[in-house]
């Protein structure tokens, strides 16, 4: 069995510097690391349990099946602070049929990012027992 000490998510931007104002200011995730220099040098971005890694550079942007999945306590407070940063809501905030409040953007890539709010009555918050 593997033992996993840590983990993230490697994304290399068609546009570095680009992606660096995306996800540190438009998103406002907070930075863990940076290291190298120049425009391609890395910022690693906390992700809850997980690491969103911006580092080097492609000519393709990442695969169009990638997806990232961000949980947050306010789905309608996060459209409004994202909405006022200038980020284009892809889907509104919508109760889904299985019960989580979900809205849509994307990075500057075309990187789908879903930001999802697990109400007070869905089953994921309730722990048998307790």
């Amino acid at each position: 069995m593997v033992h996993v000490l840590s983990s993230r998510i490697l994304l290399r931007p068609t546009d570095p510097e680009r992606s660096r104002a995306f996800y540190g200011q438009a998103l406002g995730l907070a930075v863990y690391r940076e290291f190298g220099t120049g425009p391609e040098r890395g910022t690693v971005y906390f992700l809850g349990g997980g690491f969103l890694e911006v580092s080097g550079r492609s000519e393709e942007p990442p695969a169009p099946g990638l997806r990232l999945w961000l949980q947050v306590a306010d789905v309608a407070a996060a459209r409004e602070e994202l909405a006022a940063r200038g980020v284009e809501v892809l889907r509104e905030p919508v109760r889904e049929p299985w019960g989580l409040v979900e809205m849509w953007i994307s990075d500057p890539d075309g990187v789908r990012i879903v930001l999802v709010e697990v109400p007070e009555d869905h089953p994921l918050r309730h722990r048998p027992g307790i």
